[in-house]
């Protein structure tokens, strides 16, 4: 058999391909399979959109939710939702201690809402472990703050309140 450059370079291109498509399908199992630690991993239906929060918290007559920033305590001191507790990064036991000690002695429905916003959702290392100790506790009506990006481009930049420090 003699040496075909013509033939190696489709099959070249060829092999090619099929790493990419296997890549591609290991990539989009990985989504599907979102482990317990990701923000994707939270239900779509437990996830508040910046606007129908601030919506939520400026409603008057209302009981307000329980808003608790589970992220960095240098973020929230630079800027935090108004009226929001900073309850422990989310992804440390010691923050998770601080957030099921803040939570323990309320009713399993209140409506607790948690957020953190340090880099974008599918990366966030907080909210998901923070959203499942909640969970594990029994409480029935959390949220998650769906914050795309970070709590600067997502809520700051789009002018909704903000307060500063502890």
């Amino acid at each position: 058999m003699r040496f075909n450059p013509h033939r190696t370079a489709i099959l070249c291109t060829v092999l090619g391909f099929a790493c990419i498509a296997s890549l591609r399908a290991q990539a989009l199992q990985k989504l599907d399979s979102a482990s317990p630690d990701s923000a994707i991993s939270i239900p779509k239906a437990q996830l508040l959109q910046p606007d129908e929060l601030n919506d939520l918290l400026r409603q008057s007559g209302e009981a307000k939710p329980l808003v608790l920033q589970v992220g960095s305590h240098v973020l929230f001191d630079e800027a935090h939702i108004p009226g929001s507790e900073y309850a422990g990064p989310g992804s440390q036991p010691a923050g998770r201690k601080l957030l099921t000690g803040r939570v323990a002695a309320l009713p399993r429905n209140t409506l607790i809402v948690l957020y953190c916003g340090c880099c974008p959702w599918e990366r966030c290392p907080n909210i998901a472990p923070a959203f499942a100790a909640l969970h594990a506790l029994g409480f029935t009506n959390v949220k998650a703050l769906y914050i795309a990006s970070n709590f600067g481009a997502d809520w700051v930049d789009k002018g909704f309140p903000v307060e500063r420090g502890h």
